[in-house]
């Protein structure tokens, strides 16, 4: 069985994905890494390529036409992972504001403290963001705050990013029904593992604003969760989960 896969979504990194990879394949675990490119005009698909030869069975890339979404960026890679039997399917950006080595106590949070889902948390220690304004960190705690209200779900970091599932999480949720393809994305994948019944484990990290390359995140974006989530809880009221333990498995 394979052991753990890195899930990155690009979009004009080409400043950053040689290194993230090389990052990745450095730590003392090994893990694998797939690539979803959605058609970056600045050639990070092809700087991807152009090193899988050094790393032929552990860096895999599936490029996409145009500008997709988040969501269903990660879809895709939830559904080639699941088909390559991975145990653990990790998310994680690739301009370094995830810290490669986090990697490690995501995996050692499912492996060997039970959690299904392990997320690196920005909140659950205080506020561990570096470099963004203030303005910014603002919006993203009160988002996640807010969200935990509507939600009931005990999480502090709501809308992270950097997350571990056990294959099993992803198996069980009905993928083609997750509707939102911006950054609520994250929410709703939290809210239906929650909803799932799966063990949610918070993991300390301290996150750091990109250096290089431009970000995809703008107010729009936490709009669409402030928003998008009393639309997720409504539809919860009407809505029959799947459970942990119900999925099928070859």
């Amino acid at each position: 069985m394979n052991n753990g896969i890195v899930i990155i979504p690009t979009y004009n990194e080409k400043e950053n994905i040689e290194k993230i990879i090389r990052a990745v394949f450095d730590l003392p675990k090994t893990f694998h890494i797939l690539v979803i490119d959605d058609g970056s005009p600045d050639g990070t698909a092809n700087i991807v390529k152009g090193i899988q030869s050094e790393f032929p069975e552990r860096l895999h890339i599936i490029e996409r036409s145009g500008k997709l979404g988040l969501g269903t960026a990660y879809i895709t890679g939830f559904k080639w992972a699941i088909e390559h039997k991975y145990d653990y399917i990790f998310e994680m950006d690739a301009d370094f504001s995830h810290n490669p080595n986090d990697l490690l106590k995501l995996h050692s949070a499912c492996e060997d403290e039970g959690a299904d889902l392990a997320i690196g948390s920005r909140y659950i220690s205080g506020v561990n963001v570096v470099n963004w304004p203030i303005g910014r960190v603002l919006m993203s705690y009160f988002a996640s705050k807010y969200v935990r209200m509507i939600t009931g779900m005990n999480i502090a970091d709501t809308t992270a990013g950097f997350k571990c599932y056990k294959r099993e999480v992803l198996e069980t949720i009905d993928l083609d029904k997750i509707r939102f393809k911006g950054y609520a994305f994250q929410i709703e994948m939290k809210f239906t593992t929650y909803m799932c019944g799966f063990a949610i484990k918070e993991v300390p990290i301290i996150f750091v604003n990109r250096m290089l390359g431009v970000s995809k995140m703008n107010g729009g974006i936490f709009g669409e969760a402030v928003f998008g989530v009393i639309r997720l809880k409504w539809r919860s009221f009407f809505r029959k989960y799947p459970q942990k333990g119900s999925a099928k498995t070859n």
